[in-house]
């Protein structure tokens, strides 16, 4: 073939590859002008009227308490009349049926504050439980349950981590054997979120010991005050002003057979179908915290004067200052990329490796930016006067909840790595020698 119609038959394939990749292309990265408002007036109001909150009150999930009740309301409300409330519920149940890039661009905002998600309806675990409520609930349950915690009146735990298990389900020991038309529940739970103030609790425990591993356990409502349910004791971490994660114990605690959750067995499924969709939300808040280090940590060095300019002119704290941003739009674009895909199959299998991906990204990216800003704020950003010391905390926090980071790095690795075919000669497809070969037949050249 003649150089000319080489070049004419490469020219031709190119403009074709191009037009295809036109055609196909689907990104786009602007929000539309009415939602864009929306999230306009999020902003300012969760800066202006929930923020406060969090240095007046203590414990966002305290419902019942007068001061929650007084402060909290007259905002959840002004949340209601501008249509936001619980935008991640469909019609059917009060909300807007958001997709997920909607609903992350508004965690993004909510994340700024320890009240912004309940002030919008939308605050973990209490949102997973519904949404479990309104796949896998009986009209009985969600009369009882599902009802009272839209609105918020009521608030939930998501009892499964076990002591001895951490957060492999496969090893958990809490049983349930069904008697008399009765479920007996025996067992330890551990760091159950919100226990002491929640209405009832979803509890994960082994009905079928001998089933196969996945196929086990079954989900039940187990009502707060049940008798045998036991709080042992509230243990708290860095950053809470009350401690709200409990150690639980089950002594033969008893429920009808009506309160198991979805059909028996069927535990990961139903626990799967929160855990997608609130990983994406809990990274948008997460971001929505680290920007608040992000921006105290600019303020700073274009504040702070050393003896010979700002912090700001220093080369080193520029840098500091390019990679939290450069870190934070990186992360931002993962999880909407993630967000996007999900609202685009519907099936968070089809995203699990992006989810995980996400969750893996998360603490890292909370606790290096924290960790500048808390570096450039000096004696002040170790003090309890500044929020960076409970930020970095909170990030080691990220890392351990939901699974360890470990386990989804494994989970994007093997994704990753299934579809790879292996190479069965000695020396590999992309092996120079063999590269150059096949390039010199192609062009005629050999």
């Amino acid at each position: 073939m003649s150089k000319g119609r080489r070049r004419a038959k490469l020219t031709k394939y190119l403009l074709t590859y191009i037009c295809n990749m036109e055609a196909n292309l689907g990104w786009d990265f602007e929000t539309d002008p009415d939602f864009q408002a929306e999230l306009d007036w999020m902003a300012a109001f969760v800066r202006e009227k929930v923020e406060p909150l969090d240095h007046v009150l203590d414990n966002p999930y305290d419902v019942t308490n007068p001061r929650n009740i007084r402060l909290v309301r007259p905002l959840q409300q002004q949340v209601r009349d501008r249509g936001l409330w619980a935008c991640h519920l469909g019609p059917e149940l009060g909300g807007k049926g958001f997709g997920q890039v909607k609903l992350a661009l508004m965690n993004e905002i909510l994340g700024r504050s320890k009240f912004g998600s309940v002030v919008f309806g939308c605050q973990a675990p209490d949102t997973g439980n519904a949404e479990i409520l309104a796949h896998y609930g009986t009209p009985e349950q969600k009369d009882r349950f599902l009802k009272p915690l839209l609105e918020n009146e009521i608030v939930s735990c998501f009892s499964i981590t076990e002591p001895q298990g951490g957060a492999d389900p496969t090893l958990f020991t809490t049983k349930a054997v069904e008697t008399d038309g009765e479920w007996v529940i025996d067992g330890e739970k551990w760091f159950a979120s919100n226990a002491s103030c929640a209405a009832f609790f979803i509890v994960m425990a082994v009905t079928d010991p001998d089933a196969p591993r996945h196929e086990r356990m079954s989900m039940f409502i187990i009502p707060a005050g049940t008798p045998g349910l036991e709080i042992v004791r509230d243990v708290g971490h860095v950053g809470e002003k009350v401690p709200m994660h409990a150690y639980l114990r089950f002594n033969g605690v008893r429920v009808p057979a009506g309160n198991m959750l979805g059909k028996r067995g069927q535990a990961f499924a139903v626990a799967q179908t929160r855990l997608g969709g609130g990983r994406i939300h809990h990274a948008m808040r997460t971001l929505g915290e680290a920007r608040k280090a992000f921006e105290m940590m600019c303020e700073r060095v274009v504040s702070r004067q050393t003896r010979d300019g700002l912090l700001a002119e220093k080369q080193t704290v520029q840098e500091k200052i390019a990679d939290s941003w450069t870190e934070l739009e990186q992360f931002r674009l993962l999880v909407l990329r993630t967000a996007w895909l999900i609202d685009k199959y519907q099936d968070y299998r089809m995203v699990r490796k992006d989810i995980a991906a996400v969750k893996a990204a998360m603490p890292r990216v909370l606790h290096d930016v924290a960790s500048r800003a808390l570096h450039l704020h000096g004696s002040l950003g170790v003090s309890h006067e500044m929020p960076f010391m409970d930020q970095i905390a909170m990030s080691y926090v990220l890392g351990l909840a939901d699974g360890p980071t470990e386990v989804h790095k494994v989970t994007v690795a093997r994704q990753i790595l299934r579809d790879v075919v292996p190479s069965t000669d000695l020396f590999p497809a992309y092996h120079i020698p063999r590269l150059e070969a096949e390039a010199r037949a192609l062009v005629g050249e050999a």
